[in-house]
């Protein structure tokens, strides 16, 4: 039977709509943009009051007018007072810290999008270009299924069998959440403390949510089966859309560097190597700095990656090569400008494009480290505690 178009196209749709693709390049933008959030906030604690809270220079009433202007969602504007400010920074560290080990992904992807949201738009001057990157991934990491592999959901899953009924164990955590977070949003409509759309948005989480659990109770149900659609295709344009900004972001700064001058006589990476403020390591800086040649190459080089990368996506080996020479780039970036976060963020975004087989084994490299390490731990501990027993019995004898 020949292979028809009208077939492809049935295939292709049959994939999108069953199966949520990208399980670990998913998994790895969770982590990678949580870890590199809490990274942040943990970096900043000491400094927390004066960049968002009631002591920042960008006051609350001038946020507050800002806001008034863009409509931009933030749960600080609720209330002036340095209480509430250190309790959403607090749950914003919490989030971030659950949503990194994969714990009740899809409610912490809503905390966590909500703490970013609160934060950044509460003082908008605050950050190094890889904030708008977090931003913007931490609502599109909502509508993911980020939670497949590498998580404590996935463990939990695997490690919950349905019983004979073909019914899974009870689950009390799940329900107690949902109850907690829905109190806590009665209480926000009820204060009329956010916009209408964010109301509407998080109103149908929140319902979807508990769908999603009622229907998790018959597993082999049609209501579980609609769901799964509906979260397969809400997933995957999620991830397309992931995809797409990330070539968005390097074609436009590519396209742009290329009318600048400076890039154009390739002398551009050697200003912000002299800059003090961007120089962490002034020797480092200057020995890069000091070979003509080498800048020469690295600016035409980043040039020639960022223009070229969304080109080279159909070509697995070519796209693969640029990948790591973007990271390594990122990596230069965090050493030689200090700008950690910002890398940070890039490399994460990048993370998405990587090959399916290089994530399981290293996903498997991991595993194998951990055992080893878990393994060092237990033997020490084993001999510590014959030693006791032998203690033990020497003094009892």
């Amino acid at each position: 039977m020949s292979d028809t178009p009208d077939r492809r196209a049935a295939r292709a749709v049959q994939r999108i709509t069953s199966t949520a693709m990208g399980p670990y390049q998913s998994a790895v933008i969770r982590i990678g943009f949580a870890a590199t959030w809490l990274l942040f906030l943990l970096r900043e604690l000491p400094n927390r009051q004066e960049m968002y809270g009631p002591d920042g220079s960008w006051s609350w009433d001038m946020a507050r007018q800002l806001i008034a202007g863009n409509d931009a969602f933030t749960a600080l504007m609720w209330a002036d007072n340095t209480v509430w400010f250190e309790v959403v920074y607090g749950l914003a560290v919490l989030s971030s810290a659950l949503l990194m080990l994969g714990w009740r992904t899809r409610t912490m992807s809503v905390l966590f999008m909500i703490g970013v949201l609160s934060l950044q738009n509460r003082s908008i001057f605050m950050g190094d270009g890889g904030d708008n990157v977090i931003h913007l991934m931490a609502i599109y990491l909502v509508l993911t299924r980020c939670g497949q592999v590498w998580s404590l959901d996935a463990r939990r899953a695997a490690r919950a069998a349905p019983d004979g009924r073909g019914v899974p164990p009870r689950d009390r955590v799940g329900p107690a959440l949902w109850a907690v977070l829905g109190f806590a949003l009665v209480i926000a409509t009820f204060l009329n403390q956010t916009g209408w759309y964010v109301l509407l948005l998080v109103w149908g989480l929140w319902v979807g949510q508990g769908l999603w659990w009622m229907a998790g109770r018959f597993p082999s149900g049609e209501p579980r089966a609609l769901l799964d659609v509906v979260a397969n295709l809400a997933h995957n344009a999620a991830l397309v859309v992931i995809m797409a900004e990330v070539c968005v972001i390097y074609a436009t700064a590519g396209w742009y560097k290329i009318q600048g001058s400076r890039w154009q006589d390739g002398t551009a990476l050697y200003y912000p190597l002299k800059l003090d403020y961007f120089t962490p390591w002034p020797a480092l800086s200057d020995l890069l700095a000091s070979g003509g040649v080498m800048v020469m190459v690295l600016t035409y080089g980043t040039v020639i990656v960022q223009v070229a990368f969304p080109f080279t996506l159909f070509n697995r080996r070519v796209k693969n090569v640029l990948l790591v020479a973007m990271m390594m780039e990122h990596a230069a970036i965090a050493v030689l400008l200090g700008l950690p976060f910002f890398s940070l963020a890039m490399i994460a975004a990048d993370a998405v494009f990587l090959p399916t087989g290089f994530l399981v084994r290293l996903g498997g490299w991991a595993a194998r480290g951990r055992g080893r390490l878990f393994s060092r731990a237990g033997g020490v501990g084993a001999e510590q505690r014959r030693g006791s027993q032998d203690q033990t019995r020497t003094l009892v004898g």
